[in-house]
């Protein structure tokens, strides 16, 4: 009889657990030179009635094309407006939602324990004592990396492309230059300024230009398939107040910033 009376309460619980809505997941895919700015949005963020926020970081042209293959993601945020553009052409994000979350400079680096003087871009092939007869020049994948096109865009205004064309170190993401500078791998390297509190590996050995590039852009938007209340509310959150605090704090600037 014990058996008889404990056995519709254990039902109830469980249908009543089977009715209960499914926590969701916010997914976000953002551009690697992010991923700490993401990082501390995620941990800040309230999110006790969701089901977790779950983060992706690489390159913006790998990330939007993951999308396209049908990757399961709610919030992009690439290093640049071209990968953005590419998923809107594509109605994989909502253009609703779209905004520029922060802007960047490029940063010419140089490992921390070498002795390099600060290089003169308006010298003659500034690069050539710093490359030396076989080293090369770390950059994202200008073919598809948007800190390296950037790079590129940069070098070819100044006249110095030709210099360095075919000393090049390519990576596949932002990141993978920095570590090899710091590691000391290749001499000289061209990062986004924010990369530069990442290591104490490498320094900074001249800034480029605003002018010899493209305006350096974080477009931000909800990805079409995983557009949910929970998502919706992360992005407030990241582009308001608490989340342009944790932008300032790791070097970005706000939109139209200089």
């Amino acid at each position: 009889m014990r058996y008889n009376r404990i056995l519709p309460l254990v039902l109830g619980l469980t249908l009543t657990a089977t009715v209960c809505p499914a926590a969701e997941t916010v997914t976000v895919f953002a551009a690697a030179s992010m991923t700490n700015v993401v990082e501390e949005v995620i941990s800040r963020f309230p999110d006790s009635r969701s089901g977790g926020i779950r983060s992706s970081f690489a390159a913006s042209s790998t990330l939007a094309r993951q999308i396209e293959a049908g990757a399961p993601a709610s919030v992009f945020i690439s290093a640049n407006s071209k990968w953005m553009d590419y998923l809107q052409d594509r109605k994989l994000i909502d253009p609703a939602t779209r905004q520029t979350l922060a802007t960047n400079r490029l940063a010419v680096i140089g490992a921390a324990s070498e002795s390099a003087e600060q290089i003169n871009l308006e010298r003659p092939q500034p690069f050539a004592a710093l490359l030396g007869d076989r080293g090369r020049m770390a950059i994202g994948d200008p073919a598809h990396v948007p800190a390296g096109i950037y790079a590129r865009q940069a070098l070819e205004r100044l006249g110095l492309w030709n210099d360095v064309s075919n000393r090049l170190a390519l990576t596949d993401n932002v990141r993978g230059a920095l570590t090899l500078v710091a590691r000391g791998e290749t001499p000289v390297g061209i990062v986004y300024a924010t990369d530069l509190a990442l290591t104490e590996q490498v320094r900074v050995l001249t800034m480029l230009p605003h002018s010899s590039h493209e305006p350096i852009l974080y477009p931000v938007a909800l990805v079409t398939g995983g557009i949910s209340d929970q998502a919706k509310e992360f992005l407030s959150f990241l582009t308001g107040p608490e989340g342009a605090a944790i932008l300032r704090k790791h070097g970005f600037r706000e939109a139209g910033g200089q």
